[in-house]
């Protein structure tokens, strides 16, 4: 009861306590007019959704026969088309030489490269309320350590706490000693940045008698935050909480007081698929994570962030009523070389295509690198005659490849997402 009074005071806005169905009704609502947007104001998705009547696509059935997008098709025609358009025909915003006119205020390059712009929109990637559910309010001091050159993080951060009414130290990346001095001099409320580098700021004030107790909340992302690092912060009077967020997407989901999984921002849709498909599986079975964002700038419609995660059952302790993943669980893209060969996820679910009868499949590659093998477990409820050398035969079709073929009773196989797991010996 005292943390559902204390939750009362501290949501960002009316939409993150509102019914379950009737965000779901609105987001769906959204979704015909965000479909044919992108598919009008985009050249990529003008290619992607041809023969979609947007119209139509109003269930999360229909939204699942939509392709997925993901991150390394997006890297590819980027590729092909930087000599004219910077954003592989994904945005609808641009610059004066570029396809479309409207609107970038910035243009950020993350690894690969990949280009992603940024729109003139107050709180443009939606971090406002990741910040808030962090404890941050209107008229505090935040010592910002994200990069502000290239990558989007610092922007990114910086636009949401403006949002909020805080007041930001642009801080950035390194320069421990100078920005420990600021800490010190300026006293703000908070941090965000990296775990690790608040790890690193709060072992060196110790180390150099430099007071930052002022720093008694952070938002966290960028990478794994343990919840022995998350306590060992705690210890030392600075409670931290993460968000999951990417340059293509802004905002996903981020943590609350709760400490039970990552609740989903209201500007997205997530679907978890099984990797290597775009087929949805049942809540609280970990698979990749695909989102469509209703960011009419960067209309991004089943985009593939290569992520593993799950639909956690039932709704955030703090009232918040937005479904809630597990968080960050591992990579999605399990591609591996066997015998020279690339094996792909999508090879192992068309096998499943082909055969009814499997429920699961989980290929296992041994041995070392030079004495290879494979097996695939599958799961059924039963075992029709000839199907093991039928789906002997699918791998070897699909991949080119032998393998082996047991079968396991339904829910034999662990729930971590893998399709591929790789038990090879590299030493």
């Amino acid at each position: 009861m005292q943390d559902m009074q204390e939750s009362n005071l501290a949501f960002h806005d009316a939409l993150e306590t509102r019914a379950p169905a009737l965000r779901e009704a609105a987001q769906l609502a959204a979704l015909p007019a965000q479909v044919a947007h992108a598919a009008a104001r985009t050249p990529a998705f003008a290619e992607i959704l041809a023969g979609v009547d947007p119209v139509g696509v109003t269930s999360r059935a229909a939204l699942a026969r939509l392709p997925v997008t993901r991150k390394g098709e997006l890297l590819e025609r980027q590729k092909a088309l930087r000599s004219r358009e910077a954003f592989g025909g994904f945005s609808a915003i641009g610059w004066t030489g570029q396809p479309a006119v409207r609107g970038a205020r910035r243009v950020f390059q993350s690894p690969g490269p990949i280009y992603e712009p940024e729109g003139t929109g107050a709180d443009y990637w939606r971090m406002a309320r990741a910040i808030f559910a962090a404890g941050f309010r209107a008229g505090e001091l935040i010592h910002n350590s994200f990069s502000y050159h290239l990558t989007p993080a610092g922007s990114m951060m910086e636009t949401g706490a403006h949002a909020l009414g805080c007041t930001v130290f642009p801080g950035g990346v390194g320069n421990t000693e100078l920005q420990l001095q600021a800490m010190a001099e300026l006293r703000p409320q908070g941090y965000i940045g990296t775990p690790s580098f608040l790890k690193i700021l709060v072992e060196k004030a110790a180390e150099t008698g430099v007071d930052i107790r002022s720093i008694t909340k952070a938002m966290v992302s960028g990478e794994a935050f343990p919840p022995s690092l998350r306590d060992w912060l705690a210890e030392r009077g600075i409670q931290g909480y993460q968000c999951y967020a990417t340059a293509d997407l802004g905002l996903i989901a981020y943590e609350t007081s709760s400490r039970q999984g990552l609740v989903l921002d209201e500007g997205v849709i997530v679907e978890i698929v099984r990797p290597g498909t775009g087929d949805p599986v049942a809540d609280g079975e970990v698979g990749e994570l695909v989102v469509t964002t209703l960011n009419p700038d960067y209309p991004l419609i089943r985009f593939g962030t290569g992520d593993l995660s799950a639909i956690l059952v039932g709704e955030c302790p703090t009232g918040r009523t937005a479904p809630r993943i597990q968080g960050w669980m591992g990579r999605a893209d399990q591609t591996t070389k066997v015998r020279g060969m690339f094996v792909h996820p999508s090879q192992v679910a068309e096998v499943v295509r082909r055969h009814p009868e499997i429920l699961r499949a989980r290929l296992v590659v041994e041995g070392e690198m030079a004495d290879d093998r494979m097996t695939l477990h599958i799961e059924c409820d039963g075992i029709p005659e000839g199907l093991v050398p039928q789906v002997a035969g699918s791998v070897r079709d699909l991949t080119k490849l032998r393998a082996a073929v047991v079968t396991m009773a339904r829910d034999s196989l662990p729930n971590d997402g893998k399709v591929i797991e790789d038990r090879r010996s590299y030493r």
